[in-house]
């Protein structure tokens, strides 16, 4: 089942948490729906909600994050991004971060097997507009799609978040206070690349790579890089 949170006011700390509880330009009626996931079976499910729930919403399919960026730089605006967690190139929490770092108007829903309590936590952390578990019945997801799409915020049923100022939400809360690049600098650095092959990759100065690991050891409250990696997988769950 789904629970649904309705709107809190910004002195709330849900609301600061969670930007998109009622999300700029939020409309009732989508009319461009991206799906990024790599499970075929589930996709096609889950496009046929969404053709019952929004007959005229054109939905278009990402199977990575990098593919889900293009589409959004090549065919956006979207009105609704529904993003799996467990996708080939990513760990942990890093899709979710890297797409609302970039697109931070953009709203995003987790739709994902993974149920746990701390994982739902931090994924709304991150900024994500809801969560819906995988198991979800067709006619819940189409429910809760309509009900994110009118503002509200969808967790799965009997979802209670962990005490305020625990370690992971603190540490996810902090990683999504990445940037974009800072992002991509910090899963290069859990890869083990050095300064040199990231600034190559990313077609910047090695300089520029020294000033954004700065940021992300200031930011992560962290003093060496090997922290800044150690912190950075406390948050994964695969």
């Amino acid at each position: 089942g789904l629970r649904i949170m309705q709107p809190a006011p910004p002195s709330s700390g849900v609301g600061r948490r969670n930007p998109h509880l009622a999300f700029p330009g939020a409309c009732d009626v989508p009319t461009a729906i991206l799906i990024v996931d790599d499970h075929p079976l589930f996709v096609e499910a889950l496009e046929q909600v969404i053709r019952n729930t929004f007959p005229d919403a054109a939905v278009t399919k990402a199977v990575s994050i990098d593919t889900a960026r293009a589409a959004i730089d090549g065919r956006g605006p979207f009105d609704l991004v529904l993003l799996d967690l467990s996708m080939p190139g990513t760990q942990g929490l890093e899709g979710v971060i890297e797409l609302r770092a970039r697109y931070p108007k953009l709203p995003i829903v987790v739709v994902s097997a993974l149920q746990d309590a701390r994982i739902v936590h931090e994924v709304l952390q991150c900024g994500a507009a809801g969560f819906i578990a995988k198991s979800a019945r067709g006619a819940d997801l189409g429910r809760a799609l309509r009900e994110v799409m009118e503002g509200s915020v969808v967790v799965p049923e009997g979802y209670q978040p962990p005490p305020s100022g625990s370690a992971p939400s603190d540490l996810a809360a902090r990683i999504a206070a990445l940037t974009p690049q800072q992002a991509r600098v910090l899963q290069m650095l859990r890869q083990g690349l050095l300064n040199k092959q990231i600034a190559y990759d990313l077609g910047v100065g090695e300089t520029t790579i020294k000033a954004h690991v700065s940021e992300i050891l200031r930011k992560l409250k962290v003093n060496s890089r090997t922290q800044a990696v150690i912190e950075a997988s406390k948050i994964d769950f695969d």
